[in-house]
Order: structure tokens, then sequence, then C-alpha cells
């Protein structure tokens, strides 16, 4: 009986997501998001079989990322996850951008609800062959969002008061957590793009990223599946200041970040499911 009720939830939902994509030329992002689903062949694995949950648009994202020593990674992720490495570094990476198009499958994005400034810190992982991505902290304007994401995948979701503004020669950002249940921690900055697109490795590495890792209570890991198309990724160049969200992990940013831009991506999240299972 329950495996024909989620059946038939997933034909309501796939229908529902059929009769969304009229709305395009109203609701810019639906038919962006269906069509990420078109590009496949760069994925390191096959697309989960289940169906999707959730999908949003993610606007002049900023990846900011420094090189760390391996041990002060691993010191604060939970086993038993360990830091990937790259040319002898672990890395640690924050990212302000803009959710817009946030929507569940099926239903089409609310007006106020689904547009609002995130801001990410994480660093990267991998279980069972799959590199992914662990989140330290994850900053969001919206207090609905900031509950629906802690209860949806368990991850350290903050409310923050946000301002994100698209310039005509930049994107000024700033960030202020005021929900009392983390730390304090702030970012500021301004940043743009700075060249043309160019495929470095490194970078690469860094953001071609398929999913997303959480241990639960019981110490299990849950991985959460992600969809898009491969980066669109320009050097980028800007003044950051964002020590303060990285202090309450006892963690020091050390040099200039190495940065990137992307003006859009349309991401498709999946529910989490142990890795034992996937």
């Amino acid at each position: 009986m329950a495996g024909f009720a989620a059946r038939a939830l997933g034909t309501a939902a796939e229908a529902a997501e059929r009769a969304l994509a009229p709305l395009g030329p109203l609701i810019e992002e639906i038919p962006r998001q269906q069509r990420a689903l078109a590009e496949r062949r760069h994925r390191p694995w096959p697309l989960p079989r289940r169906d999707w949950l959730m999908a949003q648009s993610w606007l002049d994202l900023l990846f900011a990322h420094w090189p760390m020593p391996r041990d002060q990674i691993d010191r604060l992720l939970p086993r038993p996850l360990k830091a990937q490495v790259y040319a002898g570094s672990a890395w640690l990476s924050i990212t302000p951008f803009v959710v817009s198009g946030l929507r569940l499958r099926g239903v089409p994005p609310l007006p106020w609800l689904s547009r609002f400034p995130e801001l990410n810190v994480r660093t990267y992982v991998e279980v069972a062959g799959k590199p992914g991505i662990y989140f330290f902290s994850l900053d969001a304007a919206r207090r609905a969002a900031v509950f629906a994401a802690r209860r949806a995948y368990g991850l350290p979701y903050f409310h923050a008061r946000m301002e994100a503004e698209r310039l005509p020669t930049h994107v000024r950002y700033e960030s202020m957590r005021v929900d009392g249940s983390g730390p304090a921690a702030r970012f500021r900055g301004e940043y743009r793009p700075s060249g043309a697109q160019a495929d470095d490795p490194l970078a690469r590495w860094l953001t071609e990223r398929y999913c997303l890792y959480v241990v639960n209570h019981r110490g299990e890991v849950l991985r959460g599946e992600i969809h898009h198309p491969p980066w669109p990724l320009q050097p980028a160049e800007g003044q950051l200041s964002a020590a303060a969200m990285v202090a309450p992990l006892g963690l020091q940013l050390e040099g200039e970040p190495l940065m990137h831009f992307s003006a859009r991506q349309d991401v498709l999240l999946w529910p989490l499911a142990s890795t034992r299972q996937v």
C-alpha cells in the first residue's frame, strides 16, 4: 500500500511538473531548471532513479577558495568523514549568491519565499568513491527557508540579515547572522568577473560536485544528490571581509583566495538517502 501511494504521488508530481512548463514566460526559472536534466554527459555518475525533490536557480555566485592544512579541516568534520585534498591541501570555500525560483517538484515558485540571498561555508569530502560537499554553515535571509532546510536536510542553516545588489560594475554583498541558535558571523564583499570563461582544473575539482553529505545524530552518513549543468566559471576579483565567517570554526583565512564567478546555475536536488542504499 505504501509503495502504491508513493508511486501515485510521484505520478501526480510529474504531471504537475509538466503542467508548469507553459508558465515559462511568466516564471523564467521553471523551464531553465527543467532543461538542466538534458545535460548529463558531464556527470561522474548517473542521475538517481528517484524523482528530484527541489529546484533552485543560483545567481551571481562567487566561489572564494582557500587552501587549508588537512588536519585543520579533519578536526572539524564528523566521523567518518575526512577532507579531500588537492595539491597537498584541503580546501575551504565561502560562496555568496542569490537563490531564485526555489520550489518543490510540481509546484511553482512563490513570489516572496522563492528568492533570497544565501551564503555558504563548505569543504570537500569523498564517500564510497563519490566526491561531494560538506557544509559548515549556511546563512539565508528567509527564516522559512532556514526552518525547512533544517528539517528536510539536517543542515546547519542560520537566519541572517542580508543584502545582495548587482551594480553596473560589480556585485555588493553583506550578511550578518541574527540567528541566536548559532555563533555570530558576518561577511562583506564587492566582486566581479574579471575575464572570459576558462577551464581551470582546480576550479573544476572544487565546483563540479554532484552531492552533499550530512552525518546524522546516529553517526550515519547521508548523501543528497545534486544535478546541474557544468559550471560556467569566470575568474573573479574583488575585496572580501570574510574572516568572521570562519572564526567560529577556529580557522583563519590566510592569503588571497582563488575566486571564480558564475552568473547563473540551475540546480535540482534529491532527498537525503543513506550511503549504504545508494
